[in-house]
């Protein structure tokens, strides 16, 4: 993993603003860093590329970046991997290579088949290319959004960076906070690509490419989560044990392929199904037992690094545990806007940055577990969509019931279980899969000035019917990279660490789609295939409990050592200032959430869902305030 930044200008560029720029990610690539300026021949215009490196294949100088054709013809800044690169690299035999890096390999295969390349690429990655012969630059991201890219759009300028802070550094950004993107904000805790939190700025969407040509830009797609499931739905006809020996073969050579590197590569083991597995299979693969890396919890309800410990031991692996306090957690909430450069409010990313700080001190490159809930079903939300299926004649009777005067407010019809909320809101194939949730949307109606969209409007896509199926694509297309591979990146890249993931594989992700969707999940239990693998590896009495995750109390920072901060947030003179919170109701809802609290799992009042991505908002506002405006 790297940091890359640049810019395609009608005015002359400076050199000292791309390493400016580029020094903001610094923590992106600690090893190495480079610019460099290309004009264009009487045409007034010029592009300059920077690159921070993290150098983890060829270490040697020969991988330096930005790294251009012997003739200049084309110039490259690249951030991420590209796994298969030495498969491409037996095609592209006319080429004389220089190197043993993956970067030349993208300057090799675009000279062979054009910026169609990146079909070929099985792997994460963002990067920027420019084609002096066309005066054309390329961006490009990968198919599951596994990499950041976001640029911004002026007049006769395009500046491109892996991290806003590489934006925001560039001299004039002045743009204004987007308050339509809070109700999206607000409820996925994230902002959805292509928005973000300022007005002309954008982030690349996943399976994209951008040109950018004196001022003309166009975008296309070569890779979607609907049309690849298009492509592949029921498509395996196998057995259930078929389809356990199918995702063992494919699992083997994803993780076989992650492993590929000049550095030593370990593993997250959490002591769950996904990171219990990888170990198992990537201990079979190297030569020396995998390095696994957990953090355990002082509170015993939520503590999982016991099961890691006993996982990490039965494979045999090099294992290495800390248990953090809650002290050490609450130290880093500071550091949440330095990295987390527009809101993101998913407390698991303070642990995140703990584990990861810890394995950097051992390893250079970690394998997660990240997409293995959204291709196989792991999120108790699917099974509630697939009881909440079945009652769906039901749902309609309840939603007729609420529009009878009198009956609208009824108590007990707004207090009924989360599977039949989904399905008696009014019908709207758009957003089906994401209902059930009006108490957090009635309170956002009244404390956001300008909410824009609160849901996802496009659940209908993918052709699918069954409910918990759509929103598992929903999610690929959503929250995984919006959210959860936002989440990764920012936290292991603070220590500049490398984190791979090999349910992300292009070749398992076509297969997971294949699946009959009873291969993955049923109302009692989800990411059935994989517990089925995982249980040939590790013995069933080490996996088989609830799964705890990153657990943080936030209801209790909230109401404690946040809330002194988060009520001076809150005062009438500062929202009026601010202008994005409507003060009267924002003051009584914060007020009746200090007093009351949350009041327990599925019940819809769970407040501290919004007071905390509230926090984070504010936290970062307050932080990035002074160059917005």
């Amino acid at each position: 993993m790297c940091g890359i930044c640049g810019l395609y200008s009608k005015k002359d560029i400076d050199k000292d603003t791309l390493i400016r720029m580029s020094d903001t990610m610094i923590h992106r690539g600690p090893d190495d860093s480079g610019a460099t300026e290309v004009e264009l021949v009487n045409e007034g215009w010029s592009v300059g590329l920077a690159h921070r490196r993290l150098a983890i294949l060829d270490l040697t100088k020969a991988g330096h970046q930005p790294m251009a054709t012997q003739n200049q013809d084309l110039t490259v800044v690249f951030n991420g991997e590209i796994y298969n690169f030495k498969e491409i690299k037996k095609e592209l035999s006319d080429y004389q290579f220089a190197t043993n890096c993956d970067t030349e390999v993208i300057l090799a295969a675009y000279l062979k088949w054009g910026i169609s390349c990146v079909d070929r690429f099985n792997g994460m990655f963002a990067f920027a290319l420019f084609d002096k012969r066309t005066d054309t630059l390329f961006l490009a991201r990968d198919r599951m959004g596994k990499k950041p890219l976001f640029y911004w759009v002026q007049q006769d300028l395009l500046v491109f960076s892996s991290e806003l802070k590489g934006i925001y550094a560039f001299p004039g950004f002045n743009e204004k906070i987007r308050k339509d993107v809070l109700g999206d904000y607000f409820m996925h805790r994230s902002i959805h690509a292509p928005s973000t939190i300022y007005e002309n700025v954008y982030c690349l969407e996943p399976g994209t490419i951008l040109s950018y040509d004196k001022g003309v830009c166009v975008q296309n797609t070569f890779w979607s989560v609907a049309d690849t499931y298009s492509r592949c739905a029921n498509r395996f006809k196998g057995t259930l044990d078929d389809a356990i020996g199918a995702v063992d073969e494919t699992l083997h050579r994803a993780i076989k392929r992650r492993l590929i590197a000049d550095v030593e590569v370990g593993a997250f083991l959490s002591g769950g199904i996904d990171s219990s597995l990888i170990c198992a299979i990537a201990n079979q693969h190297l030569s020396t037992p995998v390095k696994s890396f957990c953090i355990g919890f002082e509170d015993e309800k939520i503590n999982e690094a016991v099961y890691a410990k006993e996982i990490a031991n039965y494979l045999g692996c090099a294992h290495e545990e800390r248990y953090i306090t809650d002290d050490e957690m609450f130290s880093l909430v500071g550091d949440i806007p330095t990295y987390y450069d527009q809101p993101v409010a998913d407390p698991a990313e303070i642990p995140l940055m703990l584990l990861s700080a810890m394995t950097r001190q051992s390893v250079k490159v970690a394998l997660s577990g990240d997409g293995g809930d959204e291709l196989f079903g792991g999120y108790a939300v699917y099974r509630k969509l697939i009881l909440a299926q079945k009652k769906k004649c039901l749902g309609r009777m309840i939603y007729a019931l609420k529009q009878v005067p009198g009956i609208k407010h009824n108590k007990k019809l707004n207090s009924l279980p989360i599977e039949y909320r989904m399905v008696s809101c009014k019908p709207n194939p758009k957003i089906e899969t994401q209902m059930g949730v009006d108490a957090y949307t009635n309170i956002l109606d009244k404390i956001l000035a300008d909410s824009g969209e609160y849901y996802y409007q496009f659940d209908d896509v993918y052709g699918e019917e069954n409910l918990a199926q759509r929103r598992m694509l929903l999610d690929m297309d959503t929250s995984l990279p919006d959210y959860m591979l936002v989440k990764a990146d920012r936290a292991t890249m603070r220590s500049s660490l490398e984190c791979r993931c090999p349910y992300l594989d292009t070749e398992l992700i076509e297969l997971a789609f294949s699946l009959p969707l009873e291969y993955k999940i049923d109302s009692n239990s989800g990411k059935l295939v994989l517990k089925e693998l995982a249980y040939r590896y590790i013995p069933k009495q080490f996996l088989d409990r609830p799964k705890a995750g990153f657990a943080v109390p936030l209801d209790r920072w909230l109401r404690g050592p946040l809330k002194e901060q988060i009520m001076d947030w809150t005062s009438y003179d500062y929202l009026l200032r601010q202008g994005i919170f409507n003060p009267e109701e924002t003051i009584k809802f914060v007020s009746e959430y200090m007093q009351n609290g949350d009041q327990g799992r599925w019940s819809g009042k769970n407040f501290s869902k919004l007071i905390w991505p509230y926090y984070v908002f504010q936290q970062w506002y307050d932080r990035y305030e002074g160059m917005a405006y």
